[in-house]
Order: structure tokens, then C-alpha cells, then sequence
């Protein structure tokens, strides 16, 4: 009679114990949503699940679903016992669990990874597509349209598309028992060499002509968000809201007087960082990066979080409290995720081969 309960404790540890890559198909997670995201397919909703600091485990709704009509949905999940509450069989859905190292993702014919276009070109079949994409430093994914397509006039045309690849902070607050940064193995920390900061132009706005609002730490963080998008001709900080407005007008620029705003320049040609050095401008005193902890832990101060935070590889910033002395690890999905996927015959998608999972 105890053999039963014994397989079950046996799978259930398993399961839970150590990476499980395993999809469980035709299977829900019920409940628990962090975050709902677009994905492909399952492969790479398990991919994103592994690089949000908050995701346990998933489900992806696929587009042979017939209950849920949500088709390439992904939902990140966590719960505070690190496993699902309900499971549970779903025609077309697919489970699993968060891992920390998967590699190259397939590509994806008769699905359009729709939007998030900056450039457009003919090549002759996706194979050079795809390699176009991986020679541009700012493409993640790209979608072709091959020789059947049924618009004749856009047949070949290759869609070079972008999606974030730096850590952003998904919120900046003044807290005064409070320092942020950045790890010092992270392609975020800005330059702070005199040609760059020429760039910059203190109690100047540039007003309109916004496409993305950001938050940012510092008008060099905002400078380096402006120089990793493709279609950022120049930005605005606003200091007391630590919002970074990315702005593009290749026409013109007008300044305007604007206390306590700090406009610039992208700085592409700068290094975003020299390894080791202006670690101590990196510090954000009075700072804080709330949200997407991966741990907490007592230390002695800033620095040594900083340290701390340096040495793990999952950890891209950090927040540090003084009067606790409690050190924040956190990191956010720099993964690329079309901002919608769908079904269209006669096109191609996938993504960059350069290795974003590292």
C-alpha cells in the first residue's frame, strides 16, 4: 500500500530538485502569474521564465489550442512554496519549469514575430536574413518573406527588429537609506570619459518627440539606453523623476532652457564600459532599484554587495540598505520576446545567433 505514495514523493522531488528542462504537454499550471508575455513556442517560454528573477515555473498556450483561445501567451509563475498550487490537464498547453542553461532556438516558419521593425532589406532567403540579423548589433529577431508570399511587391524583404538586450530597472525611487548599482560584468555601466560626457547638456530639454519612456538612475544611464536603441537620435533626463525619454527626430533638435533636466547625445561610439575602472560612479547613494529580487542577505556595506552582486552571474543590479544592511540581488528577462506573434503562411521568423543567454 505505501508504493504508490513513494513513486509520487520520488517524481515530486525530481521535479523540484536541480534544472528540470522536461515540458509537460497537454498540462497546465493554473494561477500564480507574475508576468504574461508573447513567446513562439514552448522552448522559448521556458527561456524567459529562466531569465525573470521571479519565475518558478510556466505555461504556454500554443496555437493548436482549442479551449483557450490565447494563442502564444506565456505565463511567467511563482508561488512561496516553489511549486505550482494546481496542475492539471489542457489540450494545447504546455508546462514547465525555470532553468538556468538552454541553447539555440529554432526557427519558426509561417509565424510572424509582429512589430518592433527599425530596419527593412531583400536578401535572398531567410538563411541570409537571419545572418543580417546577427552582423547587426541591434537586431534580436527578424521575420522574411519568402518567394511565395502573395503581396508579390514584398517578396524577400527581410524585417531586422529590435527588443532590449541591457538591464533596465523597472523602477528608480529616492530613498535615502538607500545604494544602487549595477554589476561590474554588465555591458550597462556608462562611460564617464570627457568625450562622452561633452555629450551631455545640463538644465536643456529637448521637448517632444518621444517613442519610449525609461526608467534611469542618472543622465548617463539614460545616455546609454539611447545609445543601445537603434532609433534614438537623442534623449531628455528629468532628475526628480528619474525618467529617461528617448526621443527620435534625425531632422532637428531644438533645445529649450529646462531646470534639472539633462539632455543628450547617444555616445555609440563610447565604450558603455572599461572593466574595473569609475567602479565608484557606478554607486547610486540615496537610490533605490525596487523589485525583481533574485535573494537577500546581510552584509557589511555597499561595496560588498556590489562585490557580491558582481560575482553572481544571474545578478545585474542591486540595491543596498544602510540601516539594515541588507543586500538586494536583482535581475530582469534581457532575453529577446517578439512583442506579438502570429500565424502568417509564406514567412519565416528567428532570432539573432548571437548568444543572448549568457
Amino acid at each position: 500500500m505505501l508504493l504508490f505514495p513513494l513513486i509520487l514523493t520520488l517524481v515530486y522531488i525530481n521535479i523540484f530538485s536541480g534544472c528540470n528542462p522536461g515540458l509537460l504537454r497537454d498540462w497546465d499550471f493554473p494561477g500564480s502569474d507574475n508576468k504574461i508575455l508573447f513567446s513562439p513556442d514552448a522552448d522559448h517560454c521556458q527561456h524567459l521564465c529562466t531569465q525573470e528573477a521571479s519565475c518558478l515555473f510556466w505555461a504556454f498556450i500554443g496555437p493548436d489550442c482549442r479551449v483557450d483561445n490565447r494563442h502564444y501567451h506565456c505565463f511567467l509563475k511563482s508561488t512561496s512554496s516553489g511549486s505550482p498550487t494546481t496542475q492539471n490537464p489542457k489540450q494545447g498547453t504546455t508546462a514547465g519549469y525555470s532553468l538556468k542553461s538552454c541553447n539555440p532556438l529554432p526557427i519558426y516558419e509561417d509565424v510572424d514575430f509582429t512589430g518592433a521593425d527599425y530596419r527593412t532589406l531583400f536578401t535572398a532567403d531567410y538563411q541570409a536574413c537571419q545572418k543580417a540579423c546577427t552582423e547587426d548589433p541591434f537586431c534580436q529577431f527578424f521575420t522574411f518573406i519568402n518567394g511565395k508570399f502573395s503581396n508579390t511587391n514584398i517578396r524577400y524583404k527581410c524585417h531586422l527588429k529590435y527588443s532590449w538586450s541591457v538591464a533596465r530597472t523597472p523602477a528608480v525611487t529616492a530613498l535615502a537609506d538607500r545604494i544602487s548599482g549595477f554589476s561590474r560584468e554588465l555591458q550597462i555601466i556608462p562611460s564617464y570619459q570627457t568625450a562622452c560626457q561633452s555629450t551631455l547638456f545640463p538644465n536643456i530639454n529637448f521637448p517632444g518627440y518621444d517613442f519610449e519612456v525609461h526608467q534611469a538612475g542618472s543622465p548617463e544611464l539614460c545616455q546609454v539606453l539611447c545609445s543601445a536603441h537603434p532609433q534614438c537620435t537623442y534623449f531628455s533626463f528629468v532628475s526628480n523623476e528619474f525618467k529617461c525619454y528617448l526621443k527620435n527626430n534625425p531632422n532637428q533638435m531644438v533645445p529649450k532652457d529646462g531646470s534639472g533636466i539633462t539632455s543628450g547625445l547617444p555616445s555609440r561610439s563610447c565604450p558603455l564600459k572599461n572593466k574595473f575602472h569609475f567602479c565608484h560612479l557606478t554607486m547610486y547613494k540615496g537610490v533605490d532599484f525596487p523589485y525583481s529580487d533574485i535573494r537577500y542577505f546581510s552584509l557589511n556595506d555597499a561595496e560588498s554587495c556590489e562585490n557580491a552582486c558582481t560575482s553572481d552571474p544571474n545578478c545585474q543590479f542591486y540595491s543596498f540598505v544602510t540601516t539594515s544592511r541588507l543586500c538586494y540581488l536583482k535581475r530582469v528577462i534581457t532575453m529577446p520576446a517578439p512583442p506579438k506573434v502570429t500565424n502568417l503562411a509564406n514567412v519565416v521568423s528567428g532570432f539573432t545567433l548571437r548568444n543572448y543567454f549568457l
